[in-house]
């Protein structure tokens, strides 16, 4: 199976890594210390038509495959990891599953201004009492055949982009006696009337917004229910295989972004008379973090290629994110080390990458649970 990107990949590829450059990086440090979503770069990705890169264009997409998206998605991490959450949520999280299991109303009314850049994706999963068992949601959704709504009550907690989102997916149960088949989802407009009860301050990613929402007797017409009354676990599990891709991709592009950093550093900073690069400690240090970063990607296009193909992904996904974000924060590590003092300092990359690369470890699945996810594929 080649996992090589096409002529076609490449040139989406080098186009988005030049608006990265022009548009993004001088102001990555500034969003992040502003704590401020970036709308006019989220425009700007629009305007390049890459908003909605997997989505057909029967829906205001691209119409890109998985390895496109991932290719976009790394090269926003390389410069940014807010940004490049913030749009791996609005994608494969926030639009992927209309398109996958809306009706034909849905996907024009919801679908279309995700894909076409007016609007941004969420996807509300996690609650303060269920994480990694995040099955054991208290958040419902009760039928009212009189109105023919649904009323929605209970909390989502660490909602990517939940406070600047223009509809939100919710997993609600709609049969508490019915375990993972009693589960279903939602689309939600913010308009509809939920609370934004938190924008959490967090060790890295603060241009990307993390909240907690609130659902207080909210009440959704019954056409806002996605697919059918409790597919909502069997869409989570599909929607998280495409999910680890591309925070594997993201992975990667924090990864290279910051071995770029330390590479170039090595060999402008001299010390005894040499650039330091010279020296076997650091010259070993970015071989070995060359070495995890392409082992990381290949895995990633190789679970991309997969996808694209039709393919069983589960095990191919969880692997490529469990060894990219591992490798993200291993080599973000090593890059702050690189640098020495100044490794430490906010005038260079390597701080927010080395503080960015650790969520990777923790969201859409723990790596611990990327292991029991394996483990399970494996047969054990």
């Amino acid at each position: 199976m080649e996992f090589e990107p096409s002529p076609e990949h490449r040139m989406i590829r080098d186009t988005v890594r030049e608006f990265c450059e022009s548009e993004i990086r001088p102001i990555a440090q500034e969003i992040e210390d502003e704590h401020r979503f970036p709308e006019e770069v989220f425009a700007s990705l629009a305007d390049l038509d890459v908003m909605g890169v997997p989505v057909s264009e029967a829906y205001g997409g691209l119409g890109g495959d998985q390895l496109t998206y991932a290719l976009v998605t790394e090269e926003l991490g390389r410069v940014s990891g807010g940004i490049g959450l913030s749009y791996a949520a609005h994608t494969s999280l926030g639009a992927k599953p209309i398109e996958a299991f809306g009706t034909e109303a849905q996907k024009e009314e919801w679908l279309r201004p995700l894909a076409e850049g007016d609007g941004i994706g969420a996807w509300a999963l996690t609650e303060p009492e269920s994480g990694s068992d995040a099955s054991n949601m208290r958040t419902t959704a009760e039928y009212d055949p009189d109105a023919d709504e649904y009323v929605l009550n209970g909390t989502k907690q660490f909602i990517t982009n939940a406070s600047v989102a223009n509809s939100v997916l919710v997993k609600a149960v709609t049969d508490p006696d019915a375990g993972y088949d009693g589960i279903s989802t939602f689309i939600v407009d913010p308009d509809d009337g939920f609370e934004v009860t938190t924008v959490w301050e967090k060790m890295g990613l603060n241009c990307s917004p993390t909240c907690e929402i609130r659902f207080d007797d909210l009440r959704l017409p019954a056409d806002r229910l996605l697919g059918e009354e409790g597919e909502g676990w069997a869409q989570t599990m599909k929607t998280l295989d495409g999910g680890r891709i591309s925070i594997a991709a993201l992975s990667v592009g924090l990864a290279q972004g910051a071995y770029e950093a330390a590479k170039e550093y090595a060999g402008e900073r001299e010390q005894f008379g040499k650039p330091i690069a010279e020296f076997d400690a650091i010259r070993d240090k970015i071989v070995h973090m060359y070495r995890q970063i392409e082992r990381a990607r290949l895995l990633t296009h190789k679970a991309a290629t997969r996808y694209d193909a039709g393919d069983p992904v589960t095990k191919a996904s969880a692997l490529a994110k469990l060894d990219a974000s591992e490798a993200a924060r291993e080599v973000a590590e090593e890059a702050v080390q690189t640098l020495g003092g100044y490794g430490y300092t906010t005038d260079f990359a390597p701080q927010r990458f080395y503080r960015d690369a650790k969520l990777m470890e923790i969201g859409e699945g723990t790596s611990e649970i990327q292991h029991v996810v394996l483990g399970r594929e494996l047969g054990l």
